[in-house]
């Protein structure tokens, strides 16, 4: 049996990203087969596929998905420029918030992801500002928290949308950051973890949310870096991925590794919550390189062996092994391997989830240590 590579396929996923919006008519397939290079594997027919239009409420946030892990592998300037900054001002409404595909509606998600992708290219000036800052501020709570859109979610992944938001606009002072500071420290737990609101369990993803926002604010303070660092790395499972909470997807069959929920999975927010805290030195990077790149197993049910979760056909990086690839932990697999210092690829900022270059250039200081 093959071993699979033991490299960061980049040329392969930038091909991938660069098809997810394309479509290949029938009537040109044929040509398309008759080239030598043709592989036999069809990459460029997204639009024809299902979960394309599954997944329109996400077009946005795919752009930014697409356009941070392209940047982090050096191929910024595959993706049209002009043609993605006219896609994003087409989704903003009147009141300033942005909606995740043209004619849907406004939430702090995509209008985090759209910010985050225009300051990537430098060109806040192709929108209304004043417009996102008044819309992001109408959504602040007398609590300090933030609701996700008008129909009132609440949970702390709102407030590091809004404090992640502003920062990147240089407008916090629009917002009450003292009372979201709050909101954000009640979510804390006893084990040092954050949970999605006050009273709920400690997830990795919701540190990631917590400790980013409190980062950004100069608030680190309130994060106790050692229990928390230690939460973070009893994520790590035994195959080097981490999970996002206790006892979540625990081995299966008794022979199938901690599949699941890996660095690839959420790889940013398990990954890069422990770079925030300064602790990433208690996670070992080494095993954390398995989910993605795969040691040969002897076992001939191992999905690692099987198939790993970087697509070596047609491109991009699966949450796990024998699933099917996608933009989303195509970035966090590339984030999580930047984090590690994988050779050739640019710095993620874990705090922005941005390449860092971006967030040097905007003047943003790097504030988060303990």
């Amino acid at each position: 049996m093959t071993s699979p590579p033991a490299t960061l396929l980049s040329d392969l996923h930038v091909q991938y990203i660069k098809s997810l919006d394309t479509f290949v008519p029938p009537s040109e397939f044929a040509l398309l087969a008759s080239r030598p290079e043709f592989t036999g594997i069809w990459p460029l027919q997204k639009k024809d596929d299902l979960e394309y239009w599954l997944t329109e409420h996400l077009r946005v946030n795919g752009v930014y998905w697409g356009l941070t892990a392209l940047d982090l592998m050096n191929n910024i300037d595959a993706l049209e420029r002009d043609q993605v900054i006219k896609y994003l001002q087409d989704c903003q409404h009147e009141n300033g918030g942005f909606g995740g595909h043209l004619n849907h509606d406004p939430h702090l998600l995509y209008t985090l992801s759209v910010i985050q992708i225009l300051v990537t290219y430098d060109r806040l000036d192709a929108i209304d500002v004043d417009k996102v800052v008044s819309y992001v501020r109408s959504l602040q709570l007398p609590d300090g928290s933030f609701s996700g859109d008008e129909w009132g979610e609440i949970d702390i992944r709102f407030c590091y949308c809004a404090i992640s938001c502003m920062s990147l606009l240089k407008r916090l002072d629009a917002i009450d950051v003292p009372r979201t500071v709050e909101f954000v420290v009640r979510c804390k737990n006893y084990d040092g973890g954050f949970g999605s609101q006050p009273g709920s369990e400690s997830h990795a993803a919701m540190v990631f949310c917590g400790v980013g926002a409190l980062a950004i604010v100069n608030a680190l303070h309130h994060v106790d870096a050692d229990l928390l660092g230690w939460w973070l790395c009893e994520r790590q499972l035994g195959n080097g991925g981490l999970n996002g909470r206790p006892q979540k997807y625990a081995i299966h069959g008794g022979s199938s590794p901690h599949s699941p929920s890996s660095v690839v999975s959420i790889g940013l927010t398990r990954r890069s919550s422990s770079a925030l805290s300064s602790r990433h030195r208690f996670v070992n990077g080494l095993t954390t390189l398995r989910p993605i790149f795969p040691f040969p197993k002897k076992a001939s049910n191992d999905t690692f062996t099987r198939r790993p979760p970087q697509d070596t056909e047609a491109g991009g990086i699966a949450d796990r092994p024998g699933d099917m690839a996608d933009v989303f932990h195509t970035l966090f697999g590339v984030a999580g391997l930047s984090l590690l210092g994988y050779p050739g690829l640019k710095s993620v900022d874990p705090v922005y989830c941005m390449p860092k270059h971006v967030i040097q250039r905007v003047g943003l200081a790097e504030r988060y240590r303990v």
